[in-house]
């Protein structure tokens, strides 16, 4: 375990403009929570990618560290591109920093959850110093459950996976959604908050996170009222209306339904209005736009928001990139800069749950010692059918 001391002297590397510097030994003023800060990568100089890469086993770079990546890239659909577009992001993280550090394994998936399932069990067991992905829900919702002291850090890519720990959910969760934009609008002085949330056991994590946000603004839930279905949406509302007193805003969670039919119910009540605000979340952009959400803040990153790396990935791979190329070379790209700053030792949850956080393509991240990330993101106002800037940057922490 590395002490406390040395969490906070460690050191990041910075990448010349030469080709393929040596970064090891290579030290800035930084501490680690600088260790993937995009301001402090050049661009090398590269080639242009290679189509059609072969979708078995891959094996990037020559470090001494050992990192395994589960990606779908051979899936059908939108889960393969995405699959092929985080190896092409990891391909530009070896480049920048990686290469003498690492040697990442990158396993396809098939997009298949038991043969993801299979893999990841394959990848914490085979002396891996972190396991980044898998992308399939149940395969990340199983090696959550799998306990052992020397399971390595895992950092998985799936979409709306709560964590566990030591196995961080680095995509933007509901509850960090949600908590973020509450924040956003409390800090404006807002005080009393409603959440209306799908009813499960995702309920309270998203209870949890967004009252943890507010308390940091000295505003509170009064309220959680969670739902199941379109009816229990209008009862919903209506209990809400009968047990809390004009509230300044109400978080409206969807999970994986559309949130149409509790703002139906809420604008029959003339929520939004003057006095009331409706917060909403990521998962409503998952759903084509609607009047409905017309006047809801929600704060989420931007899709095609990637910071530093955008240009140079163009150049490289001959397209834009989005939000799965960030998520991937930001983890591949943290766990180079944790090899080069605290070698060998540096990889356990100590040090992974550094509460300054780090710089990535996407903004500020952290990890939380339950698996669960919080972001900074753009926060954003809905007029006519469009995210409209509110704020660059809201976080809840």
């Amino acid at each position: 375990m590395v002490s406390d001391r040395q969490v906070h002297s460690l050191r990041t590397c910075v990448v010349a403009c030469a080709l393929a510097m040596s970064l090891l030994g290579c030290q800035s003023k930084g501490a680690v929570s600088d260790a993937l800060d995009p301001a402090a990568i050049q661009a090398p100089n590269q080639p242009a990618a290679v189509a059609n890469a072969s979708m078995a086993t891959q094996s990037l770079g020559t470090g001494p560290t050992k990192v395994a990546m589960l990606l779908p890239l051979s899936a059908s659909g939108s889960a393969g591109e995405n699959g092929r577009k985080m190896l092409d992001a990891a391909k530009l993280a070896m480049t920048d920093l990686g290469n003498p550090l690492l040697t990442l394994t990158v396993e396809d998936t098939k997009g298949d959850a038991t043969y993801s399932q299979q893999l990841a069990v394959k990848a914490i067991t085979s002396g891996a110093k972190v396991v980044i992905g898998p992308t399939e829900l149940p395969a990340a919702q199983h090696v959550a459950k799998l306990s052992g002291a020397n399971r390595p850090v895992v950092l998985a890519l799936a979409d709306n996976f709560a964590g566990g720990p030591g196995v961080y959910a680095v995509c933007l969760s509901e509850a960090d959604s949600a908590a973020a934009g509450a924040g956003a609008i409390a800090a404006k002085g807002s005080k009393k908050f409603v959440l209306l949330v799908p009813a499960g056991a995702s309920a309270d994590i998203v209870e949890k996170r967004v009252a943890n946000s507010l308390s940091v603004y000295g505003a509170a839930l009064a309220i959680t009222i969670p739902y199941t279905s379109a009816d229990s949406a209008t009862k919903a509302v209506t209990d809400m209306g009968s047990l809390v007193d004009a509230p300044d805003a109400v978080v409206v969670a969807s999970g994986d339904s559309n949130p149409s039919p509790i703002l139906i119910a809420l604008k029959a009540k003339g929520i939004p209005g003057k006095s009331t605000s409706v917060v909403g979340t990521n998962r409503w952009l998952e759903y084509p736009a609607s009047p409905l959400f017309e006047g809801a803040y929600i704060a989420t990153l931007d899709q095609h928001e990637t910071g530093p790396i955008s240009d140079r990935f163009k150049t490289t791979f001959n397209y834009q990139a989005d939000v799965n190329v960030a998520y991937a070379y930001d983890m591949v790209a943290l766990t180079a800069g944790i090899a080069s700053a605290a070698g060998p030792t540096g990889f356990n949850r100590q040090v992974f749950e550094n509460p300054n956080g780090f710089r990535g393509s996407t903004g500020l991240f952290r990890f939380r010692a339950d698996g669960s990330s919080e972001r900074s993101m753009p926060f954003y106002r809905i007029e006519k059918g469009a995210l409209k800037l509110v704020a660059k940057s809201t976080s809840s922490f």
